[in-house]
């Protein structure tokens, strides 16, 4: 059975997010409601922080814009989640037509993003990317009548299915909703870096000079990753609006899209299992340092200075430690671990080491 799964990508990834999917399910009964919140949270993170990591680890372009790319899908969900609504549609329809689009529109602007920079390497690639952080916050100002400006929106979410009962905790089916999306990511990302596409953008990343000899596309090997990176940033924008019912520029600012990089560095920039750890350190590191901002007994008015600047001072420290530690990242760090338990099991024993004597020579001893 394990040496059938180890050859079936496709049905292995299929199994590990069916056991991810019960223990979630199970696991948002016993949290509370404010733990429910974090964790679609945390899967909303997950969908941003998968693509980054296929972007920049596997593909090896850097994008210093993500948190823009989630603006664009969370913008794109409360616009047409407000017409739907006023149109009179309601249900998941309300929810799944949003989010699609979201995908969507994201998409293709990180298809416009990608054909501009596939020329492009390194720090100019970066400087591209982090236009982006500029120009959604214009665009919201320039068309504040649409966009709401610097106050952003308001997004239309309706509460749990009846059918779930009317006390059903509204937290419980965020969490569902976003850890689904998180999971469809998850699965869809890991059975793409396993596929031929997968070998060839590994191959692009390692030398663009040999995989174009080996008859790679690089140009349009970078473009879909690009898109597909923008795709999954978008969803994880949009479930962001359905958690957060707003949509504001200063929620994805160039801050927050540094957050999101270094999260992924930090949870281990070559494993698409280390997005999880990254998602995970954008929601608990910022509530340790607001904790310890707390703890300070500081004045109102520092608090508020401090604010934002020790979660970044925080990541930094991370990010540092990690660095000098734990290059691979944290995943790195549990993959090796794993390897060393798994090695230390298969090693001999000693007396399975020494040779075993017939009866005739134990007679000549």
């Amino acid at each position: 059975m394990l040496d059938h799964l180890a050859r079936h990508t496709l049905l292995r990834h299929a199994l590990i997010t069916l056991v991810a999917g019960v223990a979630i399910f199970a696991l948002t009964y016993g949290l509370s409601p404010y733990r429910n919140y974090q964790l679609a949270t945390v899967a909303a993170y997950l969908c941003a922080t998968a693509g980054l990591t296929v972007l920049v680890g596997l593909s090896g372009q850097l994008s210093l814009g993500h948190g823009a790319l989630m603006a664009v899908g969370a913008y794109t969900y409360a616009l047409l989640s407000a017409e739907l609504f006023d149109r009179g549609t309601t249900g998941p329809l309300l929810l799944v037509l949003p989010l699609v689009a979201a995908v969507i529109v994201s998409a293709i602007v990180g298809g416009i993003v990608g054909l501009a920079g596939a020329r492009l390497f390194g720090p100019y690639l970066a400087g591209l990317t982090l236009t982006l952080t500029i120009v959604v916050p214009a665009i919201t100002t320039t068309f504040a009548d649409k966009l709401g400006g610097d106050q952003g929106l308001t997004v239309v979410v309706e509460p749990a299915p009846m059918s779930l009962g009317a006390t059903f905790p509204l937290e419980r089916w965020q969490a569902w909703v976003a850890s689904l999306a998180a999971m469809l990511t998850m699965f869809l990302l890991a059975n793409l870096v396993n596929s031929r596409f997968g070998r060839e953008m590994r191959a692009v990343r390692d030398d663009e000079v040999a995989a174009r000899l080996a008859g790679i596309n690089v140009g349009r090997t970078k473009v879909i990753v690009f898109v597909v990176s923008a795709a999954t940033a978008g969803l994880g924008g949009g479930i962001l609006a359905v958690l957060t019912q707003s949509v504001s520029p200063g929620a994805f600012s160039l801050a927050f899209s540094l957050f999101l990089l270094m999260a992924v560095v930090i949870g281990g920039i070559g494993h698409l299992a280390g997005a999880v750890w990254g998602a995970v350190l954008l929601v608990a590191l910022p509530e340790i340092t607001d904790s310890l901002t707390n703890s300070l007994g500081s004045s109102p008015t520092l608090a508020a200075r401090l604010d934002g600047n020790v979660s970044l001072l925080v990541f930094g420290l991370v990010l540092i430690l990690v660095t000098i530690l734990f290059p691979r990242g944290i995943q790195g760090l549990v993959s090796a671990a794993t390897v060393r338990v798994r090695r230390s099991a298969r090693r001999p024993t000693i007396a399975e080491q020494q040779p075993t004597t017939t009866s005739s020579e134990s007679i000549d001893v």
